[in-house]
């Protein structure tokens, strides 16, 4: 038998910091490792990964990306080709500096991110028009060693994600490509996660380092703080030179591209996680469940070998119409322990089939969202199920979405900022985008810092929200990830 502490110890509500790090161990999501920061995927929260994966992968090739892969070492003098990149990566990076016993020549970066190493390569495969639009996308592990305190999935030093890596001839169509790609960032969040975002544009102080700027979709978890979900970059010309990437024109006149790039990581599951999970463990989307059914038998000596035959004859029903399912027919546990196990763990929808059930030809479908008990027909539940699992990924979406709603303020005042900062909310305000001011405001609320200029908030009016400059924009701030 499986220990009392199997289940959760503490409550979401009560301490949402132990919640998610017992969830995600006891939920078999993930497990830590000797190296800190760096975390074993285990086979349930790497089947959501691969789900997401082929979700966007689809639609990037729809748009004629292709994948490629690219070494992980970045030997230091491409690291070093752009300036500004360099300096905002430079405390990331992990370095290696030896082989065996032997000192290296030269220092190889553990990759922070792939633009220095790829566009080396870009300058030799872009000659003419004809070679463009190069569209590369990678699926691939990167490694970030600028923090103490890692928080899995959210703020780890070795994590998955793609980066895709576009060059193409005429600035319009680059900076189409950028929103084209931050929508689809959109989609997958609100599709796939059930999680709403707020698209925007970066602050100078935080686009990507050699950027000309930056876009992201941003969400705020129950914890209160802000997640970056993923991100869109408008790179100009800036690359380009430093590389030596240029084409020759349709009137043969020399010429450099503008180039983009974009990417989202398994931050997003931790995202999830917080958001959708509760005090019986971790709740998870449909659309990404690593399993939608689980079937529990319940089992007496007399008629458990014909509640076990259906049970079978019922998810092998459920698999042939596409939906996930295990039935549960291990007879060293009681089905009270089970239904714990499989709540602890997220599985959408639990059937629970006994040898009245038999008789009424009927089975009992609990929904793990809502803990909604529905008795079902049995010649119905294969429609009722597939119904079921579309209503959860609607319903899940609409809370998520009523939780953002009701955790965001309009602040006019510096008062109203800080009380929305230690009220763990969004706070949209008039702000004078600059470094300085964002400094201040960071050091003042210890941690506020501009997530995006979100693209549909209100026109900025009056002065910034903290110093007396005109304000330019209107921002959206929280302590984040």
């Amino acid at each position: 038998m499986v220990k009392e502490e199997q289940g959760l110890t503490v409550k979401k509500s009560q301490d949402i910091s132990e919640w998610y790090t017992q969830v995600i161990q006891k939920a078999e999501l993930a497990e830590y490792t000797g190296v800190s920061g760096c975390m074993i995927f285990r086979p349930r929260v790497f089947a959501i990964w691969e789900k997401l994966t082929a979700f966007f992968d689809a639609e990037i090739k729809k748009l004629g990306v292709k994948n490629a892969y690219f070494p992980l070492f970045i030997p230091e003098a491409l690291l070093k080709k752009e300036s500004e990149h360099v300096e905002g990566f430079a405390p990331e990076v992990a370095w290696v500096t030896q082989g065996g016993h032997t000192p290296l020549s030269e220092r190889l970066a553990v990759r922070p991110t792939s633009e220095t190493i790829m566009y080396d390569a870009f300058a030799k495969w872009i000659q003419s028009y004809r070679d463009l639009p190069l569209k590369i996308n990678q699926w691939v592990n990167v490694v970030r060693w600028e923090f103490k305190h890692p928080v899995p999935f959210l703020r780890s030093r070795e994590f998955l994600w793609q980066e895709g890596h576009t060059v193409f001839a005429k600035k319009a169509d680059a900076e189409t490509e950028v929103l084209n790609i931050l929508e689809l960032y959109k989609r997958v969040f609100e599709e796939m996660l059930a999680l709403p975002v707020i698209k925007g544009r970066k602050s100078e102080n935080e686009k990507f380092a050699g950027a000309d700027y930056s876009t992201s979709v941003e969400t705020l978890t129950p914890s209160g703080k802000a997640v970056q979900a993923a991100t869109s970059h408008h790179l100009g010309q800036r690359f380009a030179k430093s590389f030596g990437i240029s084409f020759l024109d349709e009137k043969g006149d020399k010429s450099l591209p503008f180039q983009n790039s974009w990417g989202f990581s398994t931050r997003s599951i931790g995202a999830m996680i917080l958001y959708h999970g509760d005090d019986k463990g971790v709740v998870i989307p449909p659309r990404v469940a690593p399993l939608h059914v689980v079937v529990v038998p319940i089992m007496f000596d007399d008629t458990k070998e014909k509640v076990v035959k259906k049970a079978h004859e019922l998810g092998s029903k459920l698999e042939k119409a596409g939906v996930s399912v295990f039935v549960d027919d291990r007879d060293h546990y009681t089905p009270g322990w089970k239904f714990n196990e499989w709540e602890l763990k997220g599985v959408c929808l639990r059937v629970e089939l006994g040898p009245r059930d038999l008789d009424k030809k009927q089975a009992v479908v609990v929904r793990r969202d809502t803990g909604k008990k529905d008795f079902v027909q049995l010649d119905e539940l294969v429609k009722f199920v597939q119904d079921q699992l579309e209503l959860m990924q609607k319903d899940m979406f609409k809370r998520a979405q009523q939780f953002l709603a009701e955790n965001n303020v309009h602040a006019k005042s510096w008062k109203e900022f800080e009380k929305g900062i230690k009220d763990k909310k969004l706070v949209y305000t008039p702000w004078c985008c600059t470094a300085d001011c964002a400094e201040h405001i960071k050091t003042q609320t210890e941690g506020a810092k501009c997530l995006n200029l979100p693209f549909d908030a209100p026109k900025a009016e009056g002065k910034c929200v903290k110093c007396d400059k005109p304000a330019v924009a209107t921002a959206l701030f929280a302590k984040s990830y």
